[in-house]
């Protein structure tokens, strides 16, 4: 009897199995070269490439990171206040975002904060950089390569010092990159109060094993927030503010 059931499924599965049709090959798609397996527009050229190749040479932020930064910056356009890069190394991001506001927006200003010789002094039961790392770079280098001098406005220091005098501020964009767990909170402490309704705050950093502090603020600050940091395969955290 258990033999007689057992060879009516079989033959009832075999039947299903020839009635599955084989699927229709996929229509030809746009830009297939960059299914690499998902879509990746990063990995072409056009217009992203051009503002890229500005980053690439004076930056460790990889194309993936840099389209998220790229794609930010065009919906920033539309939103009131200024864009704010706190970590800025040797300026590659931030030429980049300059030439794109120069383009796109340049009424806005591009503030970039950075003491320009390196990490301060971290916390070593939360980051693992050390105090003096990305100390090779410079203000005066920064500068000269950025260019874009009428809306790019560099403050050299220590955060949180360096936003002394910016306490009236509307931020419509803010690229938080400083790696540790003090700054980043130090950050986040002035600028989501100033951080209009519709902006965002992209944190380079969040995800990246080497930055563990960074992860830690982020989560801290956020912990009693209605507004929850989003995660991103790059890497990165993303943050939208929406109306209280």
């Amino acid at each position: 009897m258990i033999k007689k059931v057992i060879r009516a499924l079989a033959r009832s599965c075999q039947c299903e199995i020839t009635r599955i049709k084989p699927p229709a090959p996929l229509p030809d798609i746009p830009d297939a070269g960059l299914y690499q397996p998902l879509y990746s527009p990063w990995l072409g050229g056009g217009e992203f490439k051009t503002y890229y190749d500005l980053a690439s040479p004076k930056s460790l932020v990889s194309p993936d990171r840099c389209y998220v930064l790229y794609t930010l910056i065009r919906q920033a356009v539309s939103v009131p206040g200024d864009v704010w890069e706190c970590g800025v190394y040797k300026g590659g991001t931030a030429a980049m975002m300059a030439a794109m506001l120069s383009r796109f927006a340049p009424d806005k200003r591009l503030y970039l904060f950075d003491t320009f010789a390196g990490m301060p002094q971290t916390d070593p039961t939360k980051d693992w950089h050390q105090q003096g790392d990305f100390s090779d770079t410079s203000l005066e280098s920064v500068r000269q390569y950025v260019g874009h001098e009428k809306i790019c406005i560099a403050r050299k220091g220590f955060i949180p010092d360096t936003f002394k005098g910016l306490e009236q501020a509307t931020i419509a964009l803010a690229h938080i990159d400083v790696d540790i767990y003090k700054s980043i909170l130090d950050c986040l402490a002035f600028i989501w109060p100033r951080l209009s309704v519709g902006g965002f705050i992209i944190f380079d950093d969040y995800g990246f094993p080497s930055c563990p502090g960074a992860r830690a603020a982020v989560d801290e600050f956020f912990k009693n927030q209605i507004c929850v940091p989003l995660c991103l395969p790059t890497g990165q955290a993303l943050v939208f503010k929406h109306a209280q």
